[in-house]
C-alpha cells in the first residue's frame, strides 16, 4: 500500500479483505464519524444518515477490491458515502414530501445566536431543506463538485443545479435571520 494509507488502517484493510470481520468492524469504527458527518450532510435526519452509512459500509466491504491503494483511502470512502447518498435519495424521491422552508414554523429556541450556530445547529439546518436543495447545496457548497458534474450525478439540467442552489443557500440566510430576529427579540 502507498503512503497515503496509514500503517493501522494498512492492517485494517488486509484483514478485510481476506474477510476478516474483526477487521470490518474495526475499520467501520476507524472511519464511523467521519463517514457519518459525509452521510447526514444528505440526509433528512440522523436515522437516514445511519442507513447510508450502512449501506456505504457495506460496499465498502464489497468493493474493497477495487481500492486503489494509490490513493487516499479516506477519499474513496466519502466518494462511496455520496454515492450511496444519492442513491437513496433518487430511490426516495417519490417518497419526500416538498416544503419550501419559508412555509415551516420557526422553533422556539432560548439558546443565544452564537450557541445555535455549531455544527449541529448549520447540519440541521441543511436538513431541513427540501431534498433537492440539500442535495446539490451539499454537493456544491461542501464537497466542491461543479453543476456540471452534479447535473449529471442527479439528472437534472444544470440551470437546474445552479437555481436549486441559489435557492438553498436564500433558505438558510433566511433561516439565519429567522434566528438572529428571535434571539433580539428575548432581549427586549
Amino acid at each position: 500500500m502507498s503512503e497515503t494509507v496509514s500503517k493501522e488502517v494498512e492492517i485494517l484493510l488486509r484483514g478485510c479483505l481476506k474477510g476478516d470481520r474483526e477487521a470490518q468492524r474495526k475499520l467501520y469504527r476507524h472511519f464511523y464519524g467521519y463517514a457519518m458527518s459525509v452521510s447526514l450532510r444528505y440526509s433528512k435526519d440522523a436515522e437516514e444518515a445511519k442507513d447510508i452509512l450502512n449501506d456505504g459500509f457495506l460496499k465498502v466491504f464489497t468493493k474493497l477490491h477495487q481500492f486503489d491503494p494509490k490513493k487516499p483511502f479516506k477519499g474513496w470512502i466519502r466518494r462511496i458515502m455520496i454515492n450511496t447518498a444519492l442513491d437513496n435519495y433518487r430511490h426516495n424521491l417519490k417518497h419526500y414530501h416538498l416544503v419550501d422552508i419559508e412555509a415551516a414554523e420557526p422553533e422556539a429556541d432560548t439558546y443565544d445566536v452564537m450557541q445555535k450556530i455549531n455544527y449541529e445547529y448549520l447540519v440541521g439546518l441543511v436538513q431541513a431543506l427540501s431534498p433537492a436543495y440539500r442535495a446539490v447545496f451539499s454537493l456544491y457548497a461542501i464537497d466542491g463538485y461543479t453543476h456540471e458534474e452534479i447535473a449529471d450525478l442527479l439528472g437534472i439540467a444544470v440551470g437546474t443545479s445552479k437555481s436549486n442552489l441559489a435557492k438553498a443557500r436564500a433558505n438558510l440566510r433566511a433561516a439565519l435571520k429567522v434566528s438572529r430576529i428571535d434571539e433580539h427579540q428575548q432581549h427586549i
